[in-house]
């Protein structure tokens, strides 16, 4: 049997190929595309939400949508929902899939839709042996192991929640008496590449989690300069260095149902 014989070329660049490119300005921007969707005639209809809750589970959307009243928002990539009992203050958007450069894209454009606040809402893995399914994890930083951050800051090990939006969430999860902790999460664009090496490095740092989104949405917001927080539910686990996944669990679900309860009290604070 053959083996392939793959060409082999000598690293000799830094990640991003252009060096200090987040200094430099886009050929285009959100805003740019926003006005190609009017003069298009698919800009969204309704006034722009004052705050997004980020939803990526599609159990807990069709919850939302059957238990509460909605109103769609056509426009944008994935599911829009207004939510009427907040006047249309407050939407939910899930369907449109799971990574950071995903959901970093949506995000874009709903800064330029005039969006200013936003939680990012769903599952991690835990790293660690004592963190139960279910947990609540408010995550406060992110370490930068996914590309799209390297676009928007300068290179840093960490990118951060917004202050207001965390020190909110956790008003929310205590106004609830809903025990939680705060933590750092692992932001990885591969999932199937989540080594052995890497999580026993993390464990001894203390890292609590691992996702694919959270850097990447903290950095986009620093960078344009409006409010982002993640929380998350723990629905499987790497603390033994094998994965044991309960996305299905009851445990997963509740906590997911308690990330949207928290969201959206969060985002209603004045």
């Amino acid at each position: 049997m053959k083996t392939l014989a793959w060409p082999i070329e000598e690293n000799t660049m830094s990640f991003p190929n252009f060096k200090n490119k987040y200094q430099k300005p886009a050929v285009f921007t959100p805003s740019d595309f926003m006005a190609y969707k009017k003069e298009a005639g698919r800009y969204p209809e309704y006034k722009s939400p004052e705050g997004i809750i980020f939803g990526y589970d599609r159990r807990l959307m069709e919850l939302i949508v059957t238990a509460h009243k909605v109103i769609k928002v056509d426009g944008f990539f994935g599911d829009l929902y207004l939510l009427d009992e907040t006047d249309g203050k407050i939407a939910v958007v899930g369907n449109f899939g799971i990574g950071a450069p995903t959901v970093v894209t949506l995000l874009e454009e709903l800064i330029a839709f005039g969006v200013k606040k936003f939680i990012s809402i769903g599952t991690a893995g835990t790293l660690q042996r004592h963190i139960k399914i279910g947990s609540i994890m408010v995550c406060e930083k992110a370490i930068r192991d996914e590309g799209t951050s390297y676009h928007y800051l300068k290179p840093s090990k960490h990118a951060y929640a917004s202050p207001i939006m965390t020190n909110k969430i956790k008003e929310s999860l205590e106004k609830f008496q809903q025990e939680y902790f705060v933590g750092t999460s692992w932001t990885i664009d591969a999932p199937y590449r989540e080594t052995i090496a890497e999580v026993k490095r993390y464990q001894k740092e203390g890292v609590s989690a691992v996702e694919m989104e959270a850097a990447a949405l903290f950095a986009v917001a620093q960078y344009r300069n409006v409010e982002m927080g993640a929380i998350f539910t723990i629905s499987d686990s790497l603390g033994e260095l094998k994965w044991k996944p309960k996305f299905h669990s009851s445990r997963t679900k509740q906590g997911l149902e308690v990330l949207y309860k928290v969201a959206l009290d969060a985002l209603t604070q004045n």
